[in-house]
């Protein structure tokens, strides 16, 4: 873990540039890894936070007989949209008791507690519903599971910064590897969980963790928290081991501070 002063002014500027805080967080941090991208020249990596705000309102909504919309409204504003497939034969009338049953249940949990007690809701209930109306229940439960998952919460961008780079033909081959893992999200949980050690940043480089040791490549990552202080994400550059550490570590620790700033605000 380092100590790291503040990058200098332009990229200060550029990076309060990209927080408009009336935006959803993924939309932000989805800007904002894009332009982390586009400051350092190579790929950046963000962990989104877990939904930890509270469900305000869940709403079904049919778009065909073979597909439905789950609508998630949280209790910060935010408005999460799935669609999903609804069993074969639900009617209007089974929809409206499946959802008005999720938010007797679901409002002022979190996605997260939901998610963990709606197997024993639907026992305790399953007298009060058919067959037809739980299948409905759990299908817009799994794919909520699907929004609130691992995959929604990682977000990298420039991986053609990093391709540019590579020199030979076999070093185009292993960044090509190292995207295809990240896409997978192989590793990367257990990866980025190293950050909830300390408050600072990190560097990984290339020999030191499996997944940038073929690749050749480095990691800067540094974690963001909430008011509470607690680790909710990271945010990170991919680059080759000859970085310019001295101007990218700042930029990293500067624009995790900024997250964390806008996160807290926003309770």
């Amino acid at each position: 873990i380092m100590e790291v002063g503040d990058p200098d002014e332009a990229d200060q500027r550029k990076i309060a540039a990209t927080m408009d805080e009336s935006d959803s967080v993924t939309s932000m941090l989805d800007r904002m890894s894009s332009a982390l991208s586009g400051l350092t020249h190579g790929a950046s990596l963000v962990l989104a936070p877990k939904k930890s705000s509270a469900i305000k309102h869940i709403e079904f909504v049919s778009l065909a007989t073979d597909r439905a919309l789950v609508v998630l409204v949280f209790a910060n504003g935010e408005v999460e949209n799935r669609v999903f497939r609804p069993p074969i034969g639900q009617t209007p009338s089974q929809m409206r008791e499946a959802v008005n049953f999720l938010n007797a249940i679901g409002q002022g949990k979190t996605l997260q507690e939901l998610q963990s007690t709606i197997g024993l809701e639907i026992k305790k209930h399953r007298s009060e519903l058919d067959v037809l109306t739980t299948n409905l229940v759990e299908a817009g439960i799994a794919v909520m599971q699907d929004a609130g998952g691992d995959n929604e919460r990682l977000i990298v961008r420039g991986r053609s910064n990093l391709l540019e780079k590579a020199g030979t033909a076999g070093d185009l081959e292993r960044v090509r590897v190292l995207f295809d893992d990240l896409e997978r999200k192989r590793d990367i949980a257990e990866f980025l969980q190293l950050t909830d050690e300390g408050d600072g940043v990190r560097i990984f480089i290339g020999s030191e963790n499996k997944l940038f040791s073929l690749s050749g490549s480095s990691l800067v990552i540094s974690p963001y928290m909430n008011a509470d202080r607690k680790v909710i994400g990271a945010i990170g550059v991919i680059g080759p081991t000859r970085l310019n550490y001295g101007r990218i570590v700042p930029i990293v620790n500067y624009t995790a501070q900024m997250i964390g700033r806008v996160l807290s605000d926003r309770g």
